[in-house]
């Protein structure tokens, strides 16, 4: 009979006694690591090119082992885990207006449309959330449709390039981008909503992601001038926010690909922050222009006059 090795002999000739595994005191066992050679019962095994491994050498040797990361130094994910969150959130909030508007295409005319659309006159009243949540609203079926097969085409390829927290960031920018530019130069008593201004966004920083990656430009430079064109040429729509979008897009998405590595996340959120705080700098500016104004109400009801007049 051979004896394992680590066994102990048993008294008065019983058989030996096996090792108990280093993770489990009370499974006797007469298997090794064969990295670390200490006794390891089949639970804490793990096949290896040569033998097999405890679970503790394979984590070591994973903290060891530089894991491969995207252009951006993202790590490699194999499905996009936002684009669909975010579809499904545009979808619900589509589905909350035209219940309470009891109309699908007319779903602008319910409550809660006028209470988180982009008016500039209201958003320059104190109503600032309007900056946000006009990017989770549409005017009716079509118009979701095209924004969410567009998020869908561009926003999964792009996510898995950036990984998750770099595309949200980016994601967030383009959507406020494009709230800014309407804010600005937009007509302050008109009503805007809609993801465009982030999905723009999107484009821009896929077109950024391929000419960093050397891949052909065509096929998103061909969608992007599809877009625009349909903006320029299709009354309603808002231009303003869809090349703010894009602007914020194509910068926020560049500052994460072009990065050196050398520190390249400190730098990132660097340019990233700096992109917010350029963007913050323009509403307030925007903001004094108006002066002290307060409004009461949503939509073409509410009214808006000067404090103090």
């Amino acid at each position: 009979m051979t004896v394992p090795p680590g066994s102990q002999p048993g008294a008065d000739g019983a058989p030996p006694q096996l090792p108990t595994c280093v993770r489990h005191p009370d499974r006797p066992t007469g298997l090794r690591c064969t990295r670390c050679e200490r006794p390891a019962c089949p639970a804490c095994l793990r096949d290896a090119a040569v033998g097999q491994q405890c679970v503790d050498c394979i984590a070591q040797g994973q903290r060891s082992f530089r894991q491969p990361v995207t252009v951006a130094g993202a790590r490699l994910a194999d499905k996009p885990i936002l684009v669909p969150l975010l579809i499904a959130a545009n979808v619900a909030i589509f589905a909350l207006t035209a219940v309470q508007a009891g109309s699908i295409g007319v779903n602008y005319q319910s409550a809660s449309f006028g209470e988180l659309a982009l008016w500039p006159i209201l958003v320059a009243g104190g109503q600032w959330w309007r900056l946000i949540t006009s990017g989770f609203l549409h005017f009716g079926l079509l118009h979701l449709l095209m924004n969410m097969i567009a998020l869908w085409v561009i926003g999964r390829d792009l996510e898995l390039v950036l990984g998750r927290l770099r595309f949200a960031a980016v994601y967030l920018l383009s959507l406020l981008g494009g709230s800014t530019a309407v804010f600005l130069f937009g007509d302050e008593m008109s009503s805007v909503a809609g993801a465009s201004g982030a999905v723009y966004g999107l484009m821009g920083g896929i077109a950024i992601a391929a000419l960093r990656l050397k891949v052909s430009l065509r096929p998103v430079l061909v969608v992007i001038a599809l877009n625009i064109a349909a903006s320029v040429l299709i009354p309603g729509i808002s231009l303003l926010g869809h090349l703010g979008g894009l602007v914020l897009g194509v910068a926020a998405t560049g500052a994460l690909v072009y990065a050196p590595r050398d520190r390249r996340t400190l730098l990132q959120a660097g340019a990233l922050v700096g992109l917010l705080v350029v963007l913050v700098a323009l509403l307030l500016t925007r903001d004094l222009q108006f002066g002290n104004l307060v409004c009461f109400g949503s939509g073409v009801e509410t009214r808006c006059g000067q404090l103090g007049s």
